[in-house]
């Protein structure tokens, strides 16, 4: 791996600007992600997720609590970006998600958002929610690279995302690293408004390790290019983990790093649903780490 993140060489070319002038072309006509909702949000038009034109931050820092290889010694340069273009039932972080809550910063603030997170020593630039915000990060991107921005830049998204979207991140995203949330169309369409989450999710992460392939790691274990997967376990196995962890490990690679995470609460309004009342049961998790092992996926970690 070279010494430079690849975004460096499309600036230099100027094909990053041509990317930053096709993702606006798509946001006047947002086709960003798969909901296609068409309005035109340099005019304040919004859609589904709520956004509008700027970019809109709920807080950035230095994060420890990423898995090992995303936030290392020093911290992930983790940035949380507002809404979502998923309506999730049991999220966590609904007020910035479906709220909205958060500060609208311009292009350059951004910048300087980055800037300051290597300047800290963290290892990314880890990007929350980034899937509606696309046109916006990469004119950031741009200036932050006149300023010198060199360390690697993490996806950090949903799954839902749009392949045609995805092909504008071609050699500027270093790590993707998607949800894999539901194996089933009814929990996808119940839970997050979204029916179509796991053909579309599939599709997405094809296209993610097409561009990046499996986790490559540094010889201090921090991660430096390619795909890691989270997947997290549901009560009652409404997740879908077998169908999840098949997918991956037969139509990806069986190298492909997952990390199955077992902190799942009913938050916000999963209390309205009797199958998400409660947390999951030691078996279940048990259970779903002893399925990827029996389909070979051997590299991972416990989410404790």
């Amino acid at each position: 791996m070279g010494k430079n993140p690849t975004y460096r060489e499309l600036y230099e070319s100027g094909e990053l600007r041509n990317r930053i002038e096709r993702g606006y072309e798509i946001l006047r006509e947002c086709r960003l992600c798969p909901r296609e909702c068409r309005v035109n949000r340099e005019k304040g038009e919004k859609g589904f997720c709520k956004a509008g034109i700027e970019l809109t931050v709920s807080s950035f820092h230095a994060h420890f609590g990423e898995e090992p290889p995303i936030s290392g010694y020093r911290g992930s340069g983790t940035i949380f970006l507002t809404y979502c273009n998923l309506r999730c039932v049991f999220c966590q972080n609904y007020p910035i998600s479906h709220l909205g809550n958060g500060n609208q910063i311009s292009s350059l603030v951004f910048s300087q958002m980055m800037l300051n997170l290597q300047g800290k020593g963290c290892h990314n630039i880890n990007l929350v929610t980034p899937t509606i915000f696309v046109p916006q990060i990469l004119a950031g991107l741009l200036l932050a690279i006149q300023k010198g921005l060199n360390i690697p830049l993490v996806y950090n998204c949903s799954g839902y995302e749009k392949v045609e979207t995805l092909k504008l991140l071609e050699g500027i995203i270093d790590i993707y690293m998607p949800d894999i949330k539901y194996g089933g169309r009814e929990e996808g369409k119940k839970y997050s408004s979204a029916p179509d989450y796991f053909q579309v999710t599939k599709k997405a992460i094809r296209e993610m390790y097409r561009q990046v392939g499996d986790l490559r790691l540094d010889q201090e274990r921090i991660a430096k290019k390619g795909l890691l997967v989270r997947h997290l376990v549901l009560p009652n196995k409404l997740a879908g983990t077998t169908r999840v962890f098949n997918f991956l490990a037969k139509e990806i690679s069986t190298a492909t790093y997952i990390s199955t995470m077992n902190q799942y609460f009913p938050a916000y309004r999963a209390e309205e649903f009797e199958e998400l009342k409660r947390r999951i049961t030691d078996k279940e998790y048990k259970e779903a780490l002893s399925t990827a092992r029996r389909l070979g996926l051997k590299k991972g970690w416990q989410q404790d």
